[in-house]
C-alpha cells in the first residue's frame, strides 16, 4: 500500500500544505494567504483561529485534489513562524491574537531583560534579546494584565493549530525544542525551562508549555476536525517544528560543517554543529537547535537582504514601459571585477538584526561617475556576501576546529548562478544548488513520516529525497581580491556609527 503524510507550513505570507507520498513526491499542494492586521505603527497581528482555518482549508484541498483515500494518510505535522506567540485559556482556545514576530511593541522590555543579564540569557537560550517570546510575554503581563491573568499557556502558531485539530487543552500544550532559542526563558541545551530566568522576570512557570521533540506524537485528529478536513478521525499528529528549522533540515543540513544559504526575502546563513556554544561575545549568531537531536544550526540573517535586489530593480531601474530584466542585470554585472570597482553596498534597509542595531541603514559607499547599473546590482549581491563573511568569521571563532566544505543554496536567490559564484568567491567555499526548492514542507513531511515509522531515519530520508545538482567552486584569485572589501565592510559599521545615529534623530 502506498502511504502519504500531510505537511503544513504556517508562514508569514500564508499557509502552504502538501500531500507527500512515501517516495518523497508531493502529489498535491495548496496555499492560502495570511491576513496580517496592522492597526497602528509597530503592531502586527493575526487572528489565531484564522491560522487554524487556513490549515483546515488547505488540508481539505490537497485531499480533494488528489483523490487519495484518507485511510492511506498516516500522519500530519505542521511547522510555523518561530518568534511570535499566542495566549490560550485552560480549554486550549486563544485569548490573544497571534502576536507576530513582526510586531515590535515588546521592544520596550529589552532593557528590562538586559538588566537581568544579557550574557546569562544568551548563554542559556542561545539567542540575543530580540522581538521574540520573552519580551512579548512581558508585554502581555505588564501592558494587558487582565488578559495575562486569563492565559493558561503561551504557545506558537503551529502548536496552536495542532491543538485545535486534535482538541487539546492547556495541560497538553507544547513547544518543540527547535523554538527554544527564541523563548527568552529556556535552558536550550538541556531542553528545559530556566527557573532562574522565569523567577527573575516574574513569569509564572505554569504558563509555559511542555517541551517535546519535533517527531513526538502530540494528538490525533478529532471527529469534528476529521469532518472539516476530510482526514480520518484518529490520524496521528506530530509536534512539528519551526519553519526555519524545517527549511534547513529539508535542505539536507544533517551533519556538522554543512552550511546553508537561504536566499529569500531575508538572507539567512546557517551551519550545522554538534556543540552548543552561544555567541555571548558578538551577540550575532542565533544558536538554534536542529530538528536532528543533538545538532545545532547557529544562524544569522539580513532582514530583507534579497528584498534589496527587488527594490533596486523595481524602484530605481523600472519606470513605465522601461522594464529591465534580471537577466540583463546579471549579464552586465558578470562582466565586472570583484568589488564592483571599489563600490560597497550595505544591505540593512530595515536596520541590522544580527547583531541587533536599529540605527544602521542601507547605503552605497564609493560611488563615482564611472559606476553603472551593473556595478550597483553586483555590489548588492556582494554586500550580502560580505555580511555572510562576518557571520562565518564569528562561527569559526566560536568553533575553531569546524571544517566547512560546502554551502547548500536554497530560496529564490539560489537560481542566480552569478549570486552563487559571488558568495562562493567571498567565502572561499563551494556552493551547491539542490534538487528541491520548497524545503520547509519537505522537512516537515519527513518529520511526520518518521514520527509514525514510515521513514526509518531522518538523516537517511532527507539525503534520499534531496541531492546537490550544480556546484559553484570559488575562484582563488577572486577570493583574495575580496579580502580588503570584507574588511572595509566590517569597518563601516563603527566608522559610520555617528552618521547613522544622526540620520535617525
Amino acid at each position: 500500500m502506498v502511504s502519504y503524510v500531510i505537511s503544513i507550513d504556517v508562514g508569514t505570507q500564508g499557509t502552504k500544505t502538501g500531500l507527500l507520498r512515501d517516495d518523497g513526491i508531493f502529489i498535491a499542494e495548496a496555499f492560502l494567504p495570511s491576513r496580517l492586521i496592522q492597526p497602528e505603527a509597530n503592531v502586527v497581528e493575526q487572528v489565531a483561529d484564522e491560522i487554524v482555518d487556513s490549515c483546515i482549508q488547505t488540508i481539505r484541498s490537497v485531499i480533494d485534489q488528489s483523490g487519495v483515500d484518507s485511510n492511506n494518510i498516516v500522519s500530519l505535522a505542521i511547522d510555523g513562524q518561530m518568534a511570535g506567540i499566542i495566549g490560550i485559556n485552560q480549554s486550549g482556545h486563544a485569548v490573544t491574537p497571534y502576536d507576530s514576530w513582526l510586531d515590535q511593541r515588546c521592544g520596550a522590555y529589552w532593557e528590562f531583560l538586559r538588566g537581568l543579564g544579557e550574557k546569562k540569557i544568551i548563554s542559556l537560550t542561545g539567542c540575543p534579546i530580540t522581538y521574540a517570546h520573552g519580551p512579548k510575554i512581558l508585554w502581555w503581563k505588564h501592558e494587558r494584565p487582565e488578559t495575562y491573568a486569563n492565559i493558561a499557556r503561551f504557545v506558537l502558531p503551529a502548536a496552536y493549530a495542532v491543538m485545535r485539530l486534535c482538541n487539546l487543552n492547556a495541560e497538553e500544550a507544547f513547544i518543540d525544542y527547535t523554538y527554544l532559542h527564541f523563548s527568552g526563558f529556556a535552558d536550550t541545551h538541556n531542553r528545559s525551562w530556566s527557573e532562574d530566568l522565569l523567577h527573575a522576570a516574574g513569569i509564572d512557570p505554569a504558563k509555559m508549555p511542555k517541551i517535546v521533540k519535533p517527531f513526538d506524537i502530540i494528538g490525533r485528529i478529532s471527529v469534528e476536525m476529521a469532518e472539516a478536513t476530510h482526514l480520518k478521525a484518529g490520524t496521528p499528529v506530530a509536534a512539528g517544528c519551526g519553519d526555519t528549522a524545517a527549511s534547513i533540515f529539508g535542505a539536507g543540513v544533517t551533519k556538522p560543517g554543512v552550511l546553508v544559504d537561504v536566499a529569500g526575502t531575508a538572507s539567512v546563513f546557517a551551519c550545522a554543529v554538534d556543540k552548543f556554544v552561544p555567541d555571548t561575545a558578538n551577540k550575532t549568531l542565533l544558536f538554534a537547535p536542529s530538528v536532528i537531536d543533538g545538532l545545532y544550526t547557529p544562524m544569522a540573517y539580513i532582514n530583507g537582504g534579497g528584498l534589496c535586489i527587488k527594490w533596486y530593480k523595481d524602484q530605481i531601474l523600472s519606470a513605465g514601459s522601461a522594464m529591465v530584466t534580471y537577466n540583463e542585470l546579471e549579464e552586465e554585472a558578470r562582466a565586472l571585477p570583484p568589488g564592483s570597482e571599489n563600490l560597497l553596498f550595505v544591505p540593512h534597509f530595515a536596520g541590522r538584526v544580527c547583531p541587533n542595531d536599529g540605527m544602521v541603514r542601507g547605503s552605497w559607499l564609493g560611488l563615482t561617475l564611472r559606476h553603472t547599473r551593473g556595478h550597483l546590482y553586483r555590489s548588492i549581491m556582494e554586500g550580502i556576501g560580505y555580511e555572510y563573511h562576518l557571520y562565518l568569521d564569528i562561527l569559526k571563532q566560536s568553533i575553531p576546529e569546524l571544517e566547512t566544505k560546502q554551502i547548500l543554496a536554497v530560496g529564490g536567490g539560489a537560481k542566480s548562478t552569478l549570486m552563487r559564484q559571488i558568495k562562493s568567491d567571498i567565502l572561499g567555499i563551494p556552493m551547491a544548488t539542490i534538487s528541491r526548492t520548497d524545503t520547509g514542507v519537505l522537512g516537515t513531511g519527513i518529520i511526520a513520516g518518521y514520527a509514525v515509522g514510515l521513514f526509518d531515519s531522518l538523516e537517511n530520508t532527507v539525503e534520499k529525497f534531496v541531492r546537490p545538482i550544480a556546484t559553484n567552486h570559488p575562484d582563488t584569485n577572486a577570493t583574495k581580491s575580496y579580502e580588503r572589501f570584507c574588511t572595509a565592510y566590517s569597518d563601516n559599521f563603527s566608522a559610520l556609527k555617528s552618521i547613522y545615529q544622526t540620520l535617525l534623530l
